[in-house]
């Protein structure tokens, strides 16, 4: 992804307020942390005050923002969005059209995919999978 075409959905991104993540690409805002460690694919995204650590990878057209955490091994992939306060550890994967929001947890080695939405204060962990168009909540 250019400058130019982050500015389609960052008006106002500059060279000044995000930068390409060294490891994959990606953008990230300057507001955002993202460890050395991390992957961030050129298509991807982490901005606000969003936090990737570790080995963790972003990749495809995901995006990771607000307040989210993403750490250790988590794969967020394809049109993935982690979002608000949530966070997405360990070997878990979230991908497809999946989000995870509010302040949602999501680890050990849980699967979130197709359209499925967790949030509020939802907990998936151990070998849970959510998948098609569920919704988890609490």
């Amino acid at each position: 992804m250019t400058l130019e075409t982050l500015h389609l959905t960052f008006p106002d991104a500059t060279l000044d307020t995000w930068h390409q993540h060294s490891n994959g690409g990606g953008w990230v805002q300057n507001t955002a942390f993202v460890a050395h460690t991390a992957y961030v694919g050129p298509q991807a995204l982490v901005y606000g005050y969003a936090r990737v650590f570790g080995g963790a990878w972003v990749s495809g057209n995901a995006r990771v923002y607000g307040g989210a955490w993403v750490a250790g091994n988590a794969r967020v992939y394809g049109e993935a969005w982690v979002y608000g306060k949530a966070w997405v550890s360990d070997n878990t994967k979230v991908s497809g059209n999946a989000r995870v929001s509010g302040t949602a947890m999501v680890y050990d080695s849980a699967v979130v995919s197709d359209n499925a939405l967790v949030y509020g204060k939802a907990r998936i962990y151990g070998n849970a999978i959510v998948y098609g168009n569920a919704w988890v909540t609490e």
